[in-house]
């Protein structure tokens, strides 16, 4: 019974932080308005969540993992490009459906354990690009541009608005078409984008499959030349 009420006096808290932070209008929430709307006092709040930091992270945590929850069950597509562009979509229409929640996460410089899982979804996502030889630069530098540039774009579309501009959209076609290659034989990629794509492909595959015969120095050296063939 003591449990029950532990928990029940938690989603309580977090019921009402989530509630005050997106009526809030970006203005700052106190943790005395969260405790007085809760019903509870500030320790029980300081014990369930260490301070308010604590309070704002878990409230981010529980609004993304609907998010989260709709990117792990997406399923592929056959077309990696697609998959990636696809999990923009849903990025942006998290963010532009939950504003309140998305500063939290993306507006300071913190970053929280939700956006760490968000990160390494992206990254996977990234890597079947590579692993079809179809990534101009290397996954890392790949996932940094996409993340920063949907993160601006939702931040800026949360205070400005898209006045019918498709931002986003053109946001991420300009982010695809500079960190892949065509697959289409009537738009012919560069030779040196392929040859940065191949390079990107076999580093991308390193990891699952090392190459037997070569030390880890080796494989450390071949590495390296791989990601300077990509840059």
């Amino acid at each position: 019974m003591g449990a029950q009420k532990d928990t029940d006096g938690r989603d309580r808290i977090l019921r009402a932080a989530a509630r005050l932070i997106a009526e809030s209008g970006g203005e700052p929430v106190s943790t005395r308005a969260v405790c007085a709307a809760a019903g509870v006092g500030a320790p029980t709040l300081y014990h369930h969540f260490g301070d308010k930091q604590g309070l704002f992270d878990a409230v981010a945590a529980q609004g993304f993992e609907e998010y989260l929850a709709s990117k792990r069950a997406m399923a592929a597509s056959g077309d990696p490009v697609e998959d990636l562009r696809h999990g923009w979509d849903v990025h942006v229409e998290f963010g532009l459906t939950h504003p309140a929640i998305y500063a939290l996460m993306y507006g300071t410089p913190r970053t929280t354990p939700a956006v760490d899982e968000a990160y390494a979804i992206l990254l996977g996502l990234v890597g079947a690009i590579a692993r079809a030889g179809r990534l101009r630069v290397t996954v890392d530098v790949a996932a940094r541009m996409i993340q920063a540039a949907g993160v601006g774009v939702v931040l800026f579309l949360i205070a400005n608005g898209d006045e019918g501009s498709d931002l986003s959209a053109r946001t991420r076609e300009a982010i695809l078409a500079a960190v892949t290659v065509p697959d289409s034989p009537s738009n012919e990629p560069a030779p040196r984008d392929v040859r940065a794509a191949s390079a990107v492909a076999l580093r991308a595959a390193l990891p699952a499959e090392p190459p037997p015969d070569l030390t880890p120095a080796e494989t450390a050296l071949l590495t390296e030349w791989l990601d300077r063939l990509a840059e």
